[in-house]
Order: structure tokens, then sequence, then C-alpha cells
């Protein structure tokens, strides 16, 4: 046992914006009980603005660049979890504006908790939000089942849909069985260590009075718990069926935030926690992310259901997310190459989410009522019927695949760099040679787009405020790869302070 780390006082300043989230999520629930469906588009208003209000609270926080522990340090509010929640405002935003009109066009808006979907997506941001900044196993649990809770829920709005409630039950079956490896591991990490704080944990690890085996096999359940949240192979058979099963606005939600949640804890549970026994859970994660860069990749250019085919790559797209955390300590004790190897991770993951969410809103945008735009199909002449459309859509796409000089490329250089930098040419190699085997599927939709002739002649109708946003979210794609500069710097600085404390 090691001496405890002395406790913060409990201070709510850091916690604003979480409390603001709560207490909006609430107060939108009783008011959205008392609005005919007419007036739903306040509860859409509200959600917005409560985004906002609780961005610019952890903007001030991310500005001041301090590094706060409070209820009695189970809570830690430092700069890369700022900068983490940042985005996940910006990504829910994103998804609750190209959503708005593909969720009422099919009911999921409609009743008298029609805004059950806006209230369900702030309660899963609320829990993504103490993922973040849980500096304590059990708050971090606490925030996971949040966010997982609401997203079964979500899956399933649509009650009418079998594929919906398929879905949502083989993500709750095996999002109970990833919860159970997730305590397992938790469960025998406490018995070894005699603590839950994860500061505490990494002083009792450093000390090595402790039996490696029993923090071995506690690392293996909580890497298993990890890569299911993260969709990677072998714990990805949920993915490609909960994508296409769920409504597509409920699948953005599913694929977009909650990576950058579950990055968060893969930090803090793996970097800041058990970063003694980097040894062991390295060789997982290599494992894991090989299997998902080869399996992703390969399967996903059988796919002709553009959903399931995004799933896939999601798959490919968090193996990548991995060699970034692995390349942290694996062959190199340098400072500067270790905080480089973990920022690299950080900015694939923002990219990555940022892609996907305008991929998937273009999805939902080509949709209407009594149609889903999800296959090859329905991609065909896109060009002939939009052109700009078209060309948004090859933005995100190319970004997927890492062309130049999309984000996308720049995000998988960094990863690359970052893996180069241990001495790891193989896993450099193996990498590049699945990313151009990927790249297959993703100019497979971009051909299908601009040279072959429309199966659907039918006018594409979307609100004003979801093609302003789409049209931008494909311009910052470009911009944000011509010059990466700045977001690099960002997350190079975050982890920097965050690692420093």
């Amino acid at each position: 046992m090691t001496t405890p780390i002395p406790q913060e006082a409990v201070n709510l300043v850091p916690v604003y914006a979480e409390i603001v989230l709560l207490i909006g999520a609430s107060a939108i629930l009783l008011i959205d009980m008392f609005l005919s469906e007419g007036k739903r588009s306040i509860t859409y208003v509200l959600s917005l603005l409560t985004l906002l209000v609780c961005g610019g609270l952890t903007y001030i926080d991310f500005s001041s660049g301090a590094t706060v522990y409070t209820f009695h340090g189970m809570f830690v509010s430092d700069p890369m979890a700022n900068l983490l929640k940042l985005f996940t405002y910006l990504t829910v935003g994103l998804t609750l504006i190209y959503s708005r009109q593909y969720a009422g066009d099919r009911g999921m808006l409609s009743g008298n908790l029609g805004g059950e979907f806006y209230v369900l997506a702030l309660f899963a941001m609320l829990g993504q939000l103490v993922m973040i900044s849980g500096a304590n196993f059990l708050s971090i649990y606490l925030g996971v089942e949040l966010m997982s809770l609401s997203l079964y829920a979500m899956i399933a709005l649509r009650r009418d849909n079998h594929k919906a409630t398929e879905a949502a039950m083989k993500y709750f079956i095996l999002g109970a069985l990833a919860s159970g490896f997730l305590l397992y591991g938790i469960s025998m990490l406490y018995g070894a260590t005699g603590t839950l704080d994860i500061r505490e944990v990494s002083a009792a690890v450093a000390a090595g009075t402790i039996k490696p085996t029993i923090l071995v096999f506690g690392i293996v359940f909580l890497v298993a718990g990890l890569a299911f949240k993260l969709g990677v192979v072998p714990f990805h058979m949920w993915v490609p069926d909960v994508y296409e099963g769920a409504p597509t606005a409920v699948a953005l939600l599913l694929g977009g935030a909650p990576k950058i949640a579950t990055f968060a804890i893969c930090v803090r549970i793996l970097v800041e926690g058990l970063l003694p026994m980097a040894f062991d859970w390295q060789q997982m994660l290599l494992v894991l992310a090989v299997m998902s860069l080869a399996i992703g990749n390969i399967t996903a250019i059988a796919q002709t259901n553009l959903k399931r085919m995004l799933a896939y790559s999601t798959i490919a797209q968090m193996g990548f997310v991995l060699l970034g955390l692995l390349a942290g300590v694996a062959g190199t004790t340098d400072r500067t190459g270790i905080d480089a190897a973990y920022s690299a991770a950080m900015y694939y993951t923002i990219t990555y989410v940022l892609t996907t969410v305008g991929t998937f809103g273009m999805l939902m945008l080509l949709s209407r009522a009594g149609l889903e735009a999800e296959t090859l199909n329905d991609f065909k002449g896109l060009s002939k019927r939009n052109g700009w459309f078209a060309v948004v859509m090859s933005i995100l796409l190319f970004s997927l695949a890492g062309v130049p000089p999309m984000m996308g490329f720049a995000a998988k250089f960094s990863v690359l760099t970052a893996v180069l930098g241990t001495g790891q040419i193989w896993l450099s190699v193996f990498a590049v040679m699945f990313s151009l085997i990927g790249a297959f599927y993703y100019l497979r939709v971009v051909k299908t787009m601009w040279f072959d002739e429309p199966t659907d002649n039918e006018p594409i109708i979307a609100r004003g405020d979801a093609k302003f946003v789409l049209s931008l979210n494909g311009i910052g794609i470009v911009v944000l790869g011509i010059l990466p500069g700045p977001l690099l710097a960002a997350c190079l600085a975050a982890v920097k302070a965050t690692l420093a404390t």
C-alpha cells in the first residue's frame, strides 16, 4: 500500500460546464413535455444554446491552461480534457444540425416525448464529458455507463423498425459484456493497489511492490473493455451491425463523439495510470492495431451498404489511433517523441471524428421520407444531381483515405512519423500498405458519384442550416489539411501540459 495522494477540496468551477449541461438537459426535457409537435424546433434551439454555453465555459478553462482536480481527486480539468471537450461539443452540435430533418421525417421527433432524441443526446454527451475528465476508475465507469445507457435507448427510438430494435439489443448485450470486462479489470487493480484513484494506482505500480501477474490480468480485461468501446478487432463484431441497423442520426452519435471520450480514457488509464506496465499493454495494442488495419480495410472492400462500409472503415481508422498510442513509449525514452506520439493519436481522433460527422451528414442530407440513402447505388450520378454536394462528399472521402491536401493526410502522416520515431519501420510499411488498400473503397464511391448515371432523379431537399454547415464542414477539412499546424500545436501543448502533471 502506498501513502494516499492528498485529495483536493470540492471546487465547482471546473465542473461548471457539466452542471450547466445537466441542468439544461433536464430543463429541456421538462419544457418539451408541454410543446406541440409544431413547436419542436424550440427543443432543437435550446439544445444548441446549451452546447454553446457549455463550450464557452470550457473555453475559459482551456484558455487558463491550468490543471485542477476536484471532487476529492475524482474529476480533473486539464488542457487535454478541455480541448477534447470543445471538439465533443462541436461534434454533437453538428450531429444535431445534420439529423434534424432526418429524425423528423422518420417520426423520431413526434409524440408526447418527441424531444427525447435531443435530451438523450445531451445526456450521452454528459457521460462523455465525465469520461474525458475522469481521474478515478469509479468516475470513468459512471461516465461510460451514462453514455452507453443513453445510446442504447437512442438506437431503439424507432420502435416500429425491427432493424433498429435488433441493433439496440446487440449493442446492449455486447455493451454489458464490455462493461463486465472493465469492471473486472478495475476490481483486480483495486485488489492489488487498494485504491481507485488513477494517480495513486500509478504510484503503487511504480513502487514495484505488487505482483505483476495480478496487474497484467487486470490490464488484459481493461484493454478488452476499451477495445470494445473503440470498436477494434477482435471486439468489433457489434460495429457493422449496429451502424447498419441504427437510424443514421444515431449511428453518427455512436461513431462520432464517443471515440473522443474513449481516446481520453485510454490516455487516463493506460498512460497516466499504468505507464510502468507499458511493455505489457503496448504489446496488446500492437496486436489490436495490426488486426484492425488488416481486417477493417479488407472487409470494407466487399461492402455495398455505405453504413457498413463506414463501420469497417472506423475499425481501420481506430487501428491508426492505437498506432499513435503504442508509439508513445515503444522503443523510445525521448520526452519529445512521447509527447508527439500521443498528440498525433489525439489529432488523428479529432480528424476522424470531424470527417465522419460530415460523411454521415451527407447520408442524412440525401435521405428523405421513405428512403435511406445508404447504398452505393444511392450515390450514383450525384454530381449530375447536385455538383456541390458531390464535391463536399469527395473531400470527406479523400480525407478518410488520407489523400493530400486533406486533413486526413496530415493525421496519417503525423501518426506514421511517430511510429517511425520508434524504429518500427515494418509497422509503418504495414500501415501504409493497408491504407492504400483502404483507399480503394473510398475512391469507388467518388467514381460512382462522378462517372455513373443517376438512378434517382428526385430533387435533393434539405434545410438551409444543414446545407450551410455541411459546406463549412467540407471546407474546414481542406483548410485544416493545408494548415494543420495550429491544431497539431494545440494537441501537442495540451498533451505536454497534461502529462507533465
